[in-house]
């Protein structure tokens, strides 16, 4: 499925989407500091064990916003970004472990974490990277372990300004995550509240 780039191409894309990221950190942090996610959050959380002490990973965790919710909440977040810029700035401002990390190059270990979150960032990962990323996060969880996915819909690839975008509605993003192993639980649309055309994120609650 999707586009078929060359190992320069992918390499590319990798430097110039963190590039843009790394140059506007600091009005990213500003821009997005209040945004209100607390329905994903909720959603990963209400499929994993009612308990406080979970280990989740921020998948593409930006400046911190959501692992200080995460701790708060009583948990141990890590995050992961691929900006070096982001990865200060989390540490900064969470205190939680961050990993340096872009979304193609990962080393997650096995059987690490109860939920993964990736709140609107994989689709960062370019089509013929996604079955690679999503087998290392399947492998990075827990048995019967949680993997969050919001994302922009469409059915489009390829570069809006600096930023490298793989855009998918619900049948292709599904056909992905059960060809990886994993199981859908859940799926919904936001913002909440709007008819579906205005409803540009698809998020999507999956298990191991």
């Amino acid at each position: 499925m999707g586009n078929r780039y060359s190992k320069e191409s992918l390499s590319e894309i990798e430097r110039v989407t963190l590039g843009h990221y790394e140059s506007n950190a600091a009005s990213f942090w500003q821009g997005t500091r209040d945004h209100d996610v607390s329905q994903n959050i909720d959603a990963l959380l209400s499929a994993l064990p009612q308990r406080k002490g979970l280990d989740i990973l921020d998948f593409g965790c930006g400046p911190g916003r959501d692992l200080l919710s995460f701790k708060a909440l009583g948990h141990f977040p890590t995050g992961l970004d691929g900006s070096k810029t982001f990865c200060e700035m989390a540490r900064l401002h969470s205190g939680c472990p961050v990993l340096n990390q872009s979304f193609c190059h990962l080393d997650l270990g096995e059987e690490c974490f109860d939920g993964i979150f990736a709140n609107a960032s994989m689709f960062h990962v370019p089509s013929q990277m996604l079955g690679e990323v999503l087998s290392k996060c399947y492998i990075a969880l827990k048995p019967n372990g949680i993997l969050f996915t919001s994302n922009p819909r469409g059915a489009a690839e390829g570069w809006n300004g600096e930023r490298f975008g793989h855009y998918m509605e619900l049948e292709v993003t599904a056909q992905y995550l059960e060809d990886t192993g994993f199981r859908i639980l859940d799926h919904y649309y936001r913002p909440e509240g709007l008819p579906c055309a205005q409803q540009p994120w698809l998020a999507i609650v999956s298990q191991r």
